[in-house]
């Protein structure tokens, strides 16, 4: 059957990979056919291929009080509201997804994000209205354009997690503590597409607060501390291999310092960054070197993210000021900041990088 009748397919496929990605459930809405191959990998890659594809980085980001003091400052609630926002890098795109089914008083606190494929998951976090910690999972479709209940993160109830996507079906988390504060060696995997958890060796070390990176078909986890140490982070890594479902040796004296590693990220290279000191960091050739300051803009930085040379940074001038974003070009080290409207000025607790 014919994609657009009358058209050869080619073409009409041609018109559909131009469709923004907020737009997919509309279209997907107007036919089987339209639906099947929006959800086909192949019309992902092709987007791809053909420069359609759009980036995007999809966050847990506190709502704004729209009113405004006497002084021009922004209010803020006094008990923060986390909604997901989602930012296209390429148009400076602003939008609000849906809230998750049964949290009308927003996202739980700390909740974790991971993109795979045509889906973002949110998981875990602490209720909003009574901190408890939750084992939720919920996967949003873009297709569908609505968010679905997804299979409970299993075993002990775990906060502050690391956890990373392999971007194409697999969701890794390793680390964090439990609901005594106990410092946790073990790590699981979720598979999106069957809606199912898979148990994974444990790490070498306890590791709470820690940070989970995917890279070159590896889960990194970075830092975080033991249940003794209780906020004294390490520097130390430990690289879980998918292929041979290992994790390596642990890598001591990883980081520059031993600091809280949220804001540690990856190139498009070997290169991995972080931010330190008002400084971006870049580990070349095994030493961290600084390659650019931070504007006084963003200093108080929340969330750090790369994507194909360049590198984001969403954080404040001091604590409680409206948030805002500024892009390193990383051949040039320059900045150019985004622009956004004032209700997307929140805190920024999570995020992850969506090319969709």
């Amino acid at each position: 059957m014919d994609l657009i009748p009358d058209l050869p397919n080619h073409i009409a496929l041609e018109c559909l990979i131009r469709v923004p990605f907020d737009q997919f459930s509309r279209v997907a809405s107007v036919c089987s056919d339209w639906k099947k191959e929006i959800k086909l990998p192949e019309f992902r890659r092709l987007r791809k291929t053909s420069c359609r594809s759009q980036k995007v980085i999809v966050m847990s980001q506190a709502r704004v009080d729209p009113d405004r003091k006497k002084t021009g400052v922004i209010k803020r609630f006094a008990n923060p509201v986390y909604r997901v926002t989602l930012l296209e890098l390429d148009t400076g795109h602003w939008l609000e997804l849906p809230p998750l089914p049964g949290f009308s008083n927003g996202l739980p606190m700390f909740c974790q994000l991971a993109a795979v494929g045509l889906n973002i998951v949110a998981m875990g976090g602490l209720d909003p209205v009574t901190w408890e910690v939750s084992n939720s999972v919920f996967v949003f479709d873009f297709v569908s354009g609505k968010w679905q209940r997804g299979a409970d993160m299993p075993g002990v109830r775990r906060s502050f997690y690391g956890c990373a996507s392999d971007r194409d079906r697999m969701v890794y988390v390793a680390g964090g503590h439990d609901g005594d504060k106990n410092a946790l060696r073990s790590a699981i995997a979720y598979d999106v597409e069957k809606d199912e958890w898979i148990q994974l060796p444990d790490m070498a070390n306890q590791r709470d607060e820690c940070k989970g990176i995917f890279h070159d078909g590896k889960f990194h986890v970075i830092g975080g501390y033991r249940t003794e140490m209780q906020g004294r982070f390490e520097k130390s890594v430990q690289v879980f291999d998918v292929a041979t479902s290992q994790w390596g040796e642990v890598q001591d004296d990883f980081l520059e310092a031993s600091t809280c590693p949220r804001t540690c990220t990856v190139g498009s290279g070997k290169d991995f960054y972080t931010s330190h000191e008002g400084d971006v960091l870049a580990l070349k050739r095994d030493k961290w070197q600084a390659v650019a300051k931070i504007p006084a803009d963003v200093c108080k930085v929340a969330y750090m993210t790369t994507w194909q040379g360049k590198l984001l940074v969403i954080g404040c001038a001091s604590y409680g000021e409206p948030h805002k974003a500024y892009v390193l070009d990383l051949e040039s080290n320059k900045w150019k900041k985004m622009e956004s409207l004032e209700k997307f000025s929140g805190h920024v607790q999570s995020g992850c990088y969506l090319e969709i």
